[in-house]
């Protein structure tokens, strides 16, 4: 190729907290791909602990310094339909997922099928977590959270700040 072409990824999830887990894999996402999307799944029947604009705030003030060490942009956005079609919007190529277990992979499996056929030019990308992070989950740290309990080791300190504004008691 005479000229580089942007490899773009997109990452989609709730994000409700940001955990250490999603930055593992952010990291990792960020060492294959030029940009990466972080896309904020907006769901109206859900009610998120941390608004989306929140939610944003906390992948570009976290999310941001990571890709930048690994020479990648960043943008963070929300969506609010198929995340394939988002990706098809954004020229993403690449479609980043996250795995902890076998469980994870099961359901993702079926995901990337589905996916696939849907939009055959985007590839799904299994990142597989770290050990230290693979127990790690939005919906526990935010259990433990609210609580009282320390959620410390599993989020990055500005979102346990947020947190601990959330739950003061």
């Amino acid at each position: 190729m005479s000229e580089h072409t942007l490899r773009t990824a997109i990452y989609g999830g709730s994000f409700d907290p940001l955990t250490n887990g999603h930055l593992d894999v952010v990291r990792s996402a960020c060492r294959l791909a030029d940009r990466l999307v972080l896309a904020v799944g907006i769901h109206p029947g859900k009610a998120p602990l941390f608004a989306a604009e929140e939610r944003l705030a906390m992948l570009r003030e976290v999310c941001g310094p990571v890709a930048a060490e690994e020479n990648a942009t960043l943008e963070a956005i929300t969506f609010d339909d198929l995340i394939i079609t988002t990706a098809q919007r954004l020229g993403a190529t690449l479609l980043i997922r996250g795995l902890r277990d076998g469980t994870d992979l099961d359901y993702e499996m079926q995901m990337a099928g589905m996916n696939g056929t849907l939009a055959p030019g985007i590839q799904t990308v299994f990142l597989p977590a770290s050990p230290r992070v693979r127990p790690i989950t939005a919906t526990l740290v935010r259990q433990i959270a609210s609580m009282g309990g320390d959620v410390s080791a599993f989020v990055p300190p500005e979102v346990l700040a947020r947190l601990d504004a959330k739950f003061k008691r």
